[in-house]
């Protein structure tokens, strides 16, 4: 079953006061590039963090957001810096005699500044919030992967009925394919008829250049290939492997036969369902861009 690389998931998580919300985001990307944004008190946590998302993914950009809440306000406990309220009341001070300014410096002045307030250190704050961001995670990560798998069984649904669509085209071409070789052979043997009449023609070099037509016209060995593409196709599907990279590889080498049958025909039938086999690869290669 393939995986979409694109989805989204929520956890949270509460406990001893401290709840915490985990939010992913998942979006295509040709490898896994995890960006996370933490609070402050997560911020060494960052490798754990995204070696857990890691180990849940393969591929794609994630973006993770973590926000914690304390207390029943959901908001952290303060601590007051004397030292750089001074330090900034001392700048302001100064600012102000250097442009002869005579407003006084207010309260409200130094609120401008967040380093004057520092969230409270609190005893194993720090443990107890990783703890919880644990289990948001868990959450949140079960949640995507959940919702990466639905619309990825919606991929594989699409896939499987374009890769039927383009079996019965190349089953088309090959059949077409062998129609055309008798009216080649009967349109060359017309034209040696012609050149006959002004000498003998070798009866060994025309059954040489006979043969060469019905080789260049032949495309069952393309067509044979196709196939064998399309089996392991739909076996890397079902298989519980990561299958994007080996999907992509495999719809290039099916666009590759496609080529070669259309260069070996010069049928307007023949020309015609390559170019549509083309498009429907296109829309195969566009899907495949978001499968994990």
């Amino acid at each position: 079953m393939i995986t979409s690389m694109t989805g989204y998931g929520r956890g949270e998580a509460e406990s001893e006061g401290v709840a915490v919300s985990v939010e992913l985001r998942s979006l295509n990307g040709r490898f896994l590039d995890v960006v996370a944004r933490l609070p402050r008190s997560l911020a060494l946590r960052e490798n754990d963090i995204k070696e857990i998302v890691r180990k849940a993914t393969l591929r794609g950009k994630i973006n993770l957001i973590v926000t914690i809440q304390r207390g029943e306000t959901g908001e952290a406990a303060l601590r007051f810096d004397p030292m750089a309220a001074k330090a900034y009341l001392k700048l302001l001070n100064g600012l102000r005699k250097t442009l002869h300014l005579k407003q006084t410096v207010r309260i409200e002045h130094l609120l401008q500044f967040s380093e004057i307030f520092q969230p409270q250190e609190l005893e194993n704050a720090d443990e107890t919030e990783w703890k919880v961001a644990q289990v948001a995670l868990e959450k949140a990560i079960g949640e995507l992967t959940a919702m990466r798998r639905k619309e990825g069984s919606q991929l594989e649904a699409d896939l499987r009925k374009r890769l039927d669509l383009l079996s019965s085209m190349v089953d088309r071409i090959e059949e077409l394919s062998k129609q055309q070789i008798p009216r080649e052979r009967t349109r060359l043997q017309e034209r040696v008829a012609q050149l006959v009449e002004n000498g003998p023609i070798d009866p060994g070099r025309l059954e040489l250049e006979i043969s060469l037509l019905a080789d260049k016209l032949d495309v069952t060995e393309e067509c044979v290939r196709f196939r064998s593409h399309v089996k392991f196709f739909h076996q890397a599907i079902a298989s519980d492997e990561a299958a994007g990279r080996k999907l992509n590889f495999l719809i290039q080498e099916m666009n590759r036969e496609v080529n070669t049958m259309g260069s070996k025909s010069n049928d307007s039938e023949i020309a015609h369902q390559v170019v549509h086999a083309k498009e429907e690869l296109e829309k195969v290669r566009e899907q495949l861009q978001n499968v994990e």
